[in-house]
């Protein structure tokens, strides 16, 4: 200012100490109210101020932390190595310049509590710029970093399973990779892939699906050494990385104890589920030097594995690539074929044993395909079924063969037709519905179609496929159990389930010859199918003396190419074949005619061998041996 009476002199004016004081306060007051914690110190480090957010994330009142080493007060670790962070207050003032503090920082409160925080650190200079001491400025960050790390988790992890997912297990394999090559030893990738996950979805629903492959994952977590990586690569597979192995027996013992873990029936909403796992193996460096190839090779022997029926491991082998080139055009030329028309059907006659009338026809699957020819079943429908072709093929042969008996009826003669159903296409719920479409697209009557499903298909999921062919028998569809004898099938399912034919299948019919304990099992078979009121047909007659010894068993019908080949439909002659089996009872008299001993079976007497005699006593309830005349 500029006094009257000295003309332009300044006069200095001394500052007011109470509006100094005032703007302290003021300060004060504004940085506590700051949702931040600010903590000051001189140039020593020690503490000259606390705010109020600071006192409650350090622990420290300011009265207790004022003068003491900031060190003491302000405890920052890291959070992953819990090394001690170096003071941002040290480095902002000797390089003289804001800092900030580096990631992953947690703060460890007076009580221990701990808190993830960011912050940054600034030199204090007075009114005249000298250096005095330096301020540090934070907050927390905890919910931040958490939202942070769930979605990092969550991009890494199973969302069902929370087991790692593709992109964490590649990483890690690449990881375990250098590793073994710098440390020159071997590590092992198990492809695991659940058999017929797919009917525990189809029949019992997708939520008890879901439970189920959690509890695989907690079985095969405790499989494992902590060191290795269980990891969830989609639907019902899983990939194993045994990080450190010494030799290849190493995986083997893995996956035997895997396959011991899985066997113990699971418990999932108060049912006992059973499930059984295909595991392929490839090791390092023998079967791959880089992530890909060796999950490729794993796969490509799981399918191996289950190729062999499953509840399985495979080591990967070479030769196995052109197996999987194989199966991989196989695959493509199957999802053409049905637009293509290369399926037919072949139909093998059924001949009543007493009279050789046809009493009915099997339709049998055919693939002409355009390069390769007649193909039989058993050369794709493993492959149909895994790459889920298996329902559209069956729909497929279901209008066909519908269509087919409606042309024989029309021509005036009636025909039952017998079609095979996959265990898939038992447990489809649309099954019924489609059924009952394909007849009334075709005008025909449901007596005229009999279903035939294997004794295992029967025993899978029994509550599902009992009320499935209920469903069917009450619409009138036939429904006979097919290949009788190689399965699990009891007294109760077969009681249970309404079956109305049972077809002994054809091993037991080729052994009749050398093999009497053949002739009791099918003895055993027929009084079976007697007392549950079913017909018995026997599958694979090729030759008379097998047709003649069914004949003395009291076999309803049989089929075989003896009795006629499977053909095509137009190749397909109606007629009685009573010729066969007159032939077949006087060859049966000719061959046993020296032999001293005979039987009644049902109201029919024949001779027999001894052997066959006494295993027909033993295990035909309606055989009775005569004495010699």
């Amino acid at each position: 200012m500029t006094d009257a009476n000295d003309g332009d002199r300044l006069v200095p004016i001394e500052p007011d100490p109470d509006a100094v004081l005032n703007e302290s306060e003021r300060a004060k007051i504004t940085l506590d109210s700051l949702g931040d914690a600010v903590i000051s110190t001189d140039l020593p480090g020690n503490v000259t101020y606390l705010n109020a957010v600071a006192e409650r994330m350090t622990g420290w009142r300011r009265d207790e932390a004022v003068g003491r080493p900031l060190g003491r007060v302000l405890r920052i670790v890291d959070a992953a190595t819990r090394e001690i962070k170096p003071n941002p207050m040290n480095l902002a003032v000797r390089m003289n310049e804001t800092v900030g503090l580096s990631s992953n920082c947690v703060l460890v409160r007076r009580d221990g509590f701990e808190t993830a925080i960011e912050d940054s650190a600034a030199p204090i200079r007075d009114r005249r710029g000298r250096l005095t001491g330096a301020v540090l400025v934070f907050h927390d960050v905890s919910a931040a970093r958490a939202a942070s790390l769930q979605v990092s988790h969550l991009a890494s992890h199973d969302g069902l399973t929370d087991l790692p997912n593709r992109m964490l297990l590649n990483d890690r394999l690449a990881q375990a990779i250098e590793s073994a090559r710098r440390h020159r030893h071997k590590l092992a990738v198990l492809f695991l892939d659940l058999d017929r996950f797919k009917g525990v979805n189809d029949s019992l629903g997708h939520g008890i699906g879901d439970q189920l492959l959690q509890s695989v994952a907690t079985r095969l977590l405790a499989s494992v050494r902590r060191s290795d990586t269980v990891s969830r690569h989609g639907g019902d597979e899983f990939v194993v990385l045994l990080s450190q192995v010494e030799q290849a027996d190493d995986a083997a013992a893995s996956s035997r104890k895997m396959l011991g873990a899985l066997a113990t029936p699971f418990e999932v909403a108060g049912r006992d589920l059973h499930v059984t796992v295909s595991i392929g193996v490839s090791v390092y460096p023998d079967d791959g030097q880089d992530s890909e190839t060796l999950i490729e090779n794993a796969d490509t022997a799981m399918f191996c594995a289950k190729a062999r029926g499953g509840n399985l491991f495979q080591f990967f082998r070479p030769e196995m690539n052109a197996r999987a080139l194989t199966r991989h055009w196989m695959e493509s030329d199957l999802r053409n074929a049905l637009r293509r028309h290369e399926f037919v059907l072949c139909y093998q006659p059924k001949i009543n044993l007493e009279t050789g009338a046809v009493t009915g026809v099997e339709a049998l699957l055919r693939w002409m395909h355009p390069e390769r020819g007649l193909m039989l079943p058993a050369q794709f429908l493993s492959i149909a079924e895994s790459a889920n072709l298996i329902v559209p093929i069956g729909r497929w042969a279901l209008r066909e063969a519908c269509g087919r008996a409606r042309e024989w009826l029309d021509a005036g003669q009636p025909m039952r037709v017998a079609l095979n159903l996959s265990a898939i296409e038992v447990r489809d719920r649309e099954l019924p519905a489609y059924i009952s479409t394909a007849l009334a697209e075709s005008r025909l009557d449901p007596s005229c179609l009999e279903l035939e499903l294997t004794e295992n298909a029967l025993m899978h999921q029994t509550e599902s496929t009992t009320r499935t062919l209920k469903a069917l028998r009450h619409m009138g569809v036939q429904i006979a159990v097919d290949r009788f004898g190689t399965g699990y099938s009891s007294l109760r399912y077969l009681r249970d389930c309404p079956v109305d034919s049972l077809k002994i299948d054809r091993s037991f019919v080729h052994e009749i010859t050398p093999d009497p304990g053949a002739v009791s099992i099918i003895g055993a078979a027929i009084g079976m199918a007697k007392s549950l009121q079913c017909r018995v047909v026997a599958v694979g007659v090729e030759t008379p003396r097998q047709l003649a010894v069914l004949q003395a068993l009291g076999c309803d019908e049989a089929q075989g190419d003896y009795l006629g080949p499977a053909v095509m439909a137009e190749n397909f002659a109606i007629g009685e074949r009573s010729e066969i089996v007159r032939a077949a009872e006087a060859a049966n008299a000719r061959e046993f005619a020296d032999r001293p001993y005979d039987a009644i079976v049902g109201e029919r007497r024949v001779m027999l061998s001894e052997g066959q005699r006494v295993a027909i006593g033993r295990a035909a309830t309606r055989t009775q041996i005569l004495p010699p005349d």
